[in-house]
Order: C-alpha cells, then sequence, then structure tokens
C-alpha cells in the first residue's frame, strides 16, 4: 500500500488515546504548533535518519489518514510560525495528536541516548566545562543549531530570541528534558497534556 495514497477513513483510533482539550478552536494555539516542530528538530538532531523514521513511525502506528506522507508532514510541520516557510494553515487537532504520539514513540527509541547527553551536560556544569568537552553532546548541539537557523525566519521575534549560540545550547537541551520527559508508559499523555497548559478554557 503506497503511504501517499491513503484510503478515506475516519481518524485512526490510537488519536483516542489523547483527550481533546476544551478549546475555542478545533485548531491549534500557536505555541503548540511551535513546540511540536522544534521537539522534531531536536530528534533530527540525535539521529540524522530522524525525518525518515518520523514517517516511518506514523506509518507502524497506523496514522497514514492523518500523515498520509512526506509532504503532508513538511506542510503540518510549516504550521509553525517561527519556520521560514511558515504556512497559515490550522494546525487540526488530530494532526497535533499524531504528532504527539509519533515523538514520543522516536523519544523512547531515544532515551538511552538522550539520557547520556543531559547526564554529561550536568557533570559539564558541575565541573565548569564547555559542551565541546563531550564529543556527542557538542555534535548534537551543533547539528540542533545549523537545522534550526536553516529552517526558522531570522526576523521572525521567537527566532530573534535565540540568536546566540548559547541561548540555542539552551533550547536545545530544555527540548532534550522535554523529549525525556515523554519516554515513560504515560509518556504521549504527559507530553500532550504539557502542551495545552494554560491554553484549555
Amino acid at each position: 500500500m503506497q503511504v501517499d495514497s491513503p484510503p478515506a477513513s475516519p481518524s485512526p483510533s490510537i488519536l483516542e488515546t489523547l483527550a481533546t482539550p476544551s478549546l475555542p478552536s478545533q485548531d491549534c494555539p500557536r505555541r503548540v504548533r511551535t513546540d511540536l516542530d522544534l521537539l522534531i528538530l531536536a530528534i533530527e538532531s540525535l539521529d540524522v535518519a530522524g525525518s525518515e523514521a518520523l514517517l516511518k513511525v506514523s506509518e507502524q502506528l497506523g496514522l497514514q489518514p492523518v500523515i498520509p506522507g512526506r509532504v503532508k508532514l513538511w506542510l503540518i510541520r510549516s504550521t509553525n510560525p517561527m519556520r521560514r516557510q511558515s504556512q497559515r494553515d490550522p494546525l487540526s487537532l488530530d494532526q497535533a495528536k499524531a504528532l504527539t504520539l509519533v515523538i514520543c514513540f522516536l523519544a523512547k527509541r531515544l532515551t538511552v541516548l538522550i539520557r547520556q547527553l543531559l547526564l554529561g551536560y550536568q557533570q559539564l556544569q558541575d565541573q565548569n566545562l564547555s559542551p565541546e568537552h563531550h564529543f556527542r553532546l557538542a555534535e548534537y548541539l551543533q547539528r540542533f543549531r545549523s537545522l534550526f537557523r536553516a529552517r526558522m525566519n531570522p526576523k521572525r521575534a521567537g527566532v530573534i530570541a535565540y540568536s546566540t549560540d548559547e541561548k540555542l545550547d539552551e533550547l536545545a537541551i530544555l527540548l532534550l528534558t522535554r523529549l525525556l520527559f515523554c519516554t515513560g508508559t504515560q509518556g504521549p499523555q504527559r507530553l500532550w497534556n504539557s502542551l495545552f497548559d494554560g491554553e484549555v478554557v
């Protein structure tokens, strides 16, 4: 079955494992769109094959009706207003749920690496050493900075806030902690609920 040609069908039942928040509309707030895309960016920085993994996991989870292929995934991610090629189309709750499930699945697969990097970062902090003293952490941070600057619009206020390497490194580490947060058995629900903190009516 071709991934790019999904049959017309209702939303996958796996989406029902995430509660539908009470919002003014069925479109996701700006912060949700931004957070999901940045978490995926962190995954891509951890794993050079992250982009392909996103599509494979989406297929494994039966999410083709929501994410039918590479182009649709790009369009969904481009609802992040910080992007250079930001799309004006809204991000639906089903699309956000699908991204959340995929993110948590991949984060769980990367749990060991995420823990190692966070532990290494803490040890460097305790010794007042820079990330360059930890090869794998430095590699992750460098790749994250490169992907962020390549994909985000430097004229956006939200992007200007991360104009230095130091600020981007802080963001990259914060995203690692959020990925670790969603590796447990209730990871998808925990991440999903955190996305809407302060947004639910």
